[in-house]
């Protein structure tokens, strides 16, 4: 036995472990793998008589019952806290994983009867179930989300919604929020979620996924781990790099492996069924408590999330820090695949973003009803399909044939929206009219294709002022406003096409491609020489494991441009307001791509409306823009912020980053110059050397063979400016490609003037959100408050003249609560709002 665990022959420890070979049954179920053939049952017998007797090596005594309590001392140096956990997830519907949830808790029900010690910790919680567990809370702590989110692709709006959802679903049940985030597996961590956590109410983090890099070894297992915005959590990864231990001898793995011994003496051990739930069972149980009391091994201690991160924020005075993301290096192709739910994502959350409009009618009309619960109910089907098996795509078909059905949030949204349209109008009889609605915190100005009477439709030059709305008449919708600048179409007698806006000039060849694309102001080039952008690329897709999990770095090898035909190319403009060129690309034998490029007047960047008819087999299309820009370090937007990544491959950490995730847009810019492409629904991208790469559509066939087969529409945006991204106007630009202006009918008349209900005296501030506030104290001023909306007591602020000035560090979201009227129409008495920001990085200190 001393041969077996490793242990000092002359130790206390030895001696037991002779002795426990008079145990066969638990012998072999804690260390019979590592038994040599010779050891029969009858030699186990034959030791442990041996050792009742006093018998072996370095023995003078009799041990009597190896399990009794009398046994000695234990002197362990290390301790572990072993939370029982189901981990659910991956390869079945959502009603099986219901019942999953649920078979998962009553086993933890009856191992709670038989063993009074027992202490459970699962990623969900089950209502009516769970509260059996500990009426008080005092012992209970679940993932405080109602989903196992995804890491890196909800906005950060919906990330902070998974918590608010949690935390109240634990206040509730409980009496008490979470200060613990449970999230034992994902695909990669933003680096915004230690800032997003702490104005939540969470302090510890623990997870263990990272556990899976392909390449680096994590160096830490417990350290700091600091935000964009300095933030600060403590984390923690289980050295066992498992949920799913059976308390065999991982455990002296997990004290083996541990990276931060010296720092820190404790560390959890994840045993359970894992992965499809189950969780621990007696004989996991019955092993731990061998190991409780045994000198030479780690100590054993059954612990909650709260005390192990207590004896955890003991070791904690000397723990290194980690800054910026938790980047995983594996599964790089979740980012990309299926596209339908990611565009469903988007297209969500954009949804969700104008209960911004349902909150700001009230205060503009006191009888108008806030939706509270349909938002609610459309919120949590969104967040639910942003569990990390869903919104990544890794799903099987049953599971993505439910979301898609889910994502009715659309049609839904939409009915809220023309509720709202009548909210804001004074409801007047007289002829139909359109509001024109903008729910960005800056005034906008677009192109918009406006009804006309017979269903036609024309263009119209719209401005709308900041998060509020502009009427247009009926009669006016026949007048468009014609600019001064016009957009000129050329096509060349070689085939190519130019489009004009006396701002961009963009050049085409006859096959689409994008030879030129220069600021006329400057006459800067942005396409690299000798290279043309909007290139279509295909590769081969084989990964080594997980097929619609991964890309492996090989892949980049088989690059092969999909080239168009010459004299493919159209133009054509409309009303001098816009011009436009389209083409017809064949990609293969049975997958195509049809694209018209636009360019609108007094509009710095082009657009590339995009449909394509997708049926291939481990192939990869990625679209390329070579520019005309060198940097080290390319920018990618995040939740909340934006982070740099490496534009080239010095280290192993920067190579594996050679596929990467950004949500609305990505810039390489260097000194007075640089280029941005933004998207409307792509995650997937990656800027190798001074390349931009979007990734489009990915054809892995299992789980779901089905995966990204079909017809796909999509829209991606070129920038090129000058200055820095903040300054150009590239974050203000991705938010009206998301966020474009809502042209609502209205029943009656419209009203007579324009109306904004916010406005922003700084460009480098985001409004992000706007909503009713979820409950509060009946106040009229403004008052400072965390992510989930309790007020804080030193937080009020003055308001003079309705203005309000903030002071935001770069990255900070700020969360206030406005009154700005009382309402006795309201079902609460007061009309209380909700607001969130947060500051850009700029050169100068945002105010």
């Amino acid at each position: 036995s001393s041969w077996v665990g490793g242990i000092p022959e002359a130790s206390w420890t030895s001696l037991q472990c002779l002795s426990l070979m008079g145990y066969p049954s638990l012998l072999a179920s804690f260390a019979q793998p590592l038994l040599p053939p010779r050891w029969s049952e009858v030699t186990i017998q034959e030791g442990h008589q041996g050792a009742l007797q006093g018998e072996g090596p370095g023995m003078g005594v009799g041990l009597g019952d190896p399990l009794d309590s009398q046994a000695g001392p234990v002197q362990p140096c290390h301790s572990l806290h072993p939370p029982p956990t189901p981990h659910l997830a991956w390869l079945w519907p959502f009603k099986e994983t219901m019942r999953k949830c649920a078979r998962s808790w009553v086993t933890a029900l009856q191992l709670m009867e038989q063993n009074p010690e027992f202490i459970f910790a699962c990623s969900q919680g089950w209502v009516g179930l769970s509260a059996r567990c500990s009426p008080s809370g005092a012992d209970l702590c679940c993932l405080p989300l109602p989903s196992l989110q995804d890491g890196n692709l909800p906005s950060g709006e919906a990330m902070v919604r998974q918590f608010l959802e949690g935390q109240n679903f634990f206040l509730q049940e409980f009496g008490k929020m979470c200060s613990e985030f449970w999230l034992p597996g994902t695909f990669g961590y933003s680096a915004q979620l230690p800032q997003i956590m702490r104005g939540c109410g969470i302090r510890c983090f623990l997870t263990q996924k990272l556990s899976w890099n392909l390449v680096n070894s994590f160096p830490h297992h417990i350290f700091f781990w600091e935000g964009l915005d300095g933030s600060h959590v403590l984390v923690h990864f289980p050295p066992g790099d498992s949920y799913g231990m059976h308390s065999n001898v991982e455990v002296l793995k997990t004290v083996a492996n541990n990276q931060d011994k010296g720092w820190a003496n404790h560390s959890a051990f994840l045993f359970g069924f894992g992965a499809g739930g189950g969780g621990p069972i007696q004989t996991m149980l019955d092993r731990l408590k061998c190991l409780s009391n045994t000198d030479g091994l780690p100590s054993v201690q059954l612990s909650s999330p709260r005390q192990l991160f207590l004896a955890l924020e003991s070791d904690s005075g000397q723990l290194c820090t980690w800054v910026g993301e938790l980047f995983l290096e594996l599964h790089n192709a979740t980012y990309t695949t299926h596209a339908q739910i990611k565009k469903r994502n988007r297209e969500c959350e954009q949804i969700l973003h104008n209960e911004l409009l349902s909150s700001l009618a009230p205060a503009h009309r006191a009888q108008f009803l806030y939706p509270a619960a349909q938002l609610q109910r459309l919120w949590r089907l969104l967040l639910l399909n942003q569990f990390h098996e869903v919104v990544t795509g890794s799903c099987i078909q049953m599971v993505a044939e439910d979301a898609m059905r889910h994502y009715d949030i659309r049609s839904c949204g939409n009915t809220l929206l023309s509720n709202v349209a009548t909210g804001l109008c004074a409801g007047e009889p007289g002829p139909e009219g359109l509001l024109i609605v903008n729910t960005l915190p800056w005034k906008c100005t677009e192109v918009m294709a406006l009804p006309k009477p017979g269903g036609a439709h024309s263009l119209a030059l719209v401005t709308v002022p900041s998060m509020g709305y502009a009427p247009v008449p009926a009669p006016t919708l026949t007048q468009p406003l014609l600019p001064q600048q016009p957009v000129f179409v050329v096509q060349e007698t070689d085939g190519s096409v130019t489009l004009d806006n006396d701002i961009t000039r963009v050049r085409l060849d006859p096959t689409g491609c994008l030879t030129s694309l220069v600021l006329v102001a400057s006459g800067r080039e942005a396409i690299a020489e000798g290279a043309v952008g909007n290139q279509f690329v295909l590769f081969n897709d084989v990964p080594l494991y997980w097929d619609v999990w991964d890309v492996m770095d090989y892949h980049l090898e088989t690059r092969k441009p999909v080239l168009g035909q010459p004299g493919t190319l159209s133009a054509g403009t409309e009303g001098s307001l816009r011009g436009s060129t389209g083409f017809l690309r064949q990609n293969s034998p049975n997958s195509w791509l049809s694209q018209e490029v636009v360019l609108d007047v007094g509009c710095p960047y082009v657009r590339f409306h995009t449909e394509v008819r997708w049926h291939e087999a481990h192939k990869f299309l990625k679209v390329e823009f070579p520019a005309r820009v060198w940097s080290s370090q390319a920018i990618y937007e995040i939740q909340f912020g934006h982070l740099q990544r490496p534009t080239h491959y010095n280290t192993s950490w920067d190579w594996a980053r050679f596929e990467v995730w950004a949500h609305r847009w990505m810039d390489l810019s260097e000194h007075g110059f640089g280029l941005a492409l933004l998207n409307n629904c792509k995650y997937g991208a990656s800027v190798g050397g001074s390349i931009l790469s979007l990734s489009l559509f990915r054809a892995p066939k299992a789980p779901d063979a089905t995966t990204d087969m079909g017809r796909h529409e999509f829209t991606y945006v070129l920038i090129p400016h000058k200055c820095s991204f903040q300054d150009a106007g590239v974050i203000q630009a991705a938010y009206s490609l998301s966020f474009p202006l809502l042209a609502l009918p209205v029943p009656g008349r419209a009203p007579a003037t324009s109306w904004s209900a916010f406005s922003l005296s700084s460009p480098a501030v985001i409004l992000e959100t706007v909503k009713q506030a979820e409950s509060g104290p009946q106040v009229q001023e403004a008052i400072l408050c965390d992510l989930l909306e309790r007020p804080d007591p030193a937080g009020h602020l003055p308001l003079r003249d309705n203005r309000l000035k903030l002071t935001i560090s770069p990255f900070q979201v700020l969360s206030l609560l406005l009154v700005l009227q009382t309402l006795p129409q309201s079902p609460w008495g007061w009309g209380l709002i909700f607001g969130r920001l947060w500051g850009l990085l700029i050169s100068a200190s945002p105010a």
